[in-house]
């Protein structure tokens, strides 16, 4: 029987773990590195497993006990059935898992389970919202380079194309361009090994140049005003009659609050909790569902 809950928020850049009880006590929470499955199975199931461990030294319970263990998981990448069918059947030994997007896990924690929408932006973006018939909506999470849109990889992006274009001397290049091409090796033959190697979260890595250059630099800017009206779009189509409370989520959602068209950022909220909180919710309620908690 299931004793202890797990919430994981799993993402390009990053891991949170939230460890509970089952009657919802908080009992500790741990980080770890990139858990997208976009990485790899393996690798996003030892990422996972690591922070879960930390999670139960924190807690004074020792090695995890799986088999006393309902797990829910909200990851990057969950969009490719493929993939999702591949984790869950890795499963290492947790009694109950529930896996979705870290898209859902995140309108589970922003609004408590209640009808409401979120867009996530951190690594990747994806708009998610559930209507008051329950309906579920999505937008977006078609995963970089294609899609992504305000994201922290699709900064990076523009800013390696504004210093290609200084380096070959096409547009000039002030002190935002300056710090691109000195993060990227300060060369042109090192930024070319850099994009060769360049993935999701490297790209990811230099949206943090275009904050904070975006008051100074008008390409740094237009990338942040732009970002702000892809936000704006996916907040429409999730939500059309504009009823619905909005929070931004993740960790460039408070960074371009800023940057929304004003008849959007009227319309935020702050979100409740974070993704993983959301996904505690998920792996409660179907353990209650099913009945498989520890008998009182």
């Amino acid at each position: 029987m299931i004793a202890y809950l797990i919430g994981v928020d799993g993402g390009g850049t990053g891991t949170r773990v939230r460890l509970a009880s089952l009657d919802g006590t908080e009992l500790a929470q741990a980080t770890g590195g990139p858990s997208a499955l976009s990485q790899g199975i393996d690798k996003a199931w030892t990422t996972i497993l690591a922070a879960v461990g930390e999670a139960c030294a924190a807690a004074d319970i020792g090695d995890p006990p799986l088999a006393k263990m309902g797990i829910g998981l909200g990851l990057a990448g969950v969009h490719n059935k493929e993939w999702a069918a591949q984790f869950t059947a890795a499963n290492p030994g947790f009694a109950a898992l529930v896996l979705d997007t870290d898209g859902f896990s995140t309108l589970m924690g922003a609004h408590g389970g209640k009808p409401g929408a979120i867009v996530a932006i951190g690594t990747g973006s994806v708009g998610e919202a559930m209507l008051e018939d329950g309906a579920k909506v999505e937008v977006g999470g078609w995963g970089f380079p294609a899609g992504d849109e305000a994201s922290g990889a699709w900064m990076g992006l523009r800013a390696l194309n504004h210093i290609e274009q200084v380096l070959d001397g096409r547009v000039e290049g002030a002190a935002f361009a300056r710090d691109v091409i000195e993060h990227c090796g300060g060369t042109r033959d090192a930024v070319q090994i850099w994009l060769g190697r360049a993935n999701q979260t490297a790209y990811a890595s230099l949206a943090r140049f275009v904050v904070a250059h975006g008051e100074t630099d008008p390409v740094a800017r237009a990338i942040l005003e732009h970002a702000g009206r892809e936000v704006a779009g996916i907040a429409r189509a999730l939500d059309k009659s504009g009823t619905l409370p909005l929070s931004l989520c993740g960790g460039l959602g408070e960074v371009l609050l800023a940057w929304l068209p004003e008849d959007t950022r009227a319309r935020v909220t702050p979100p409740e909790g974070d993704s993983a909180k959301g996904a505690l919710r998920m792996i409660d309620l179907y353990v209650k569902g099913h009945g498989q908690g520890a008998p009182q």
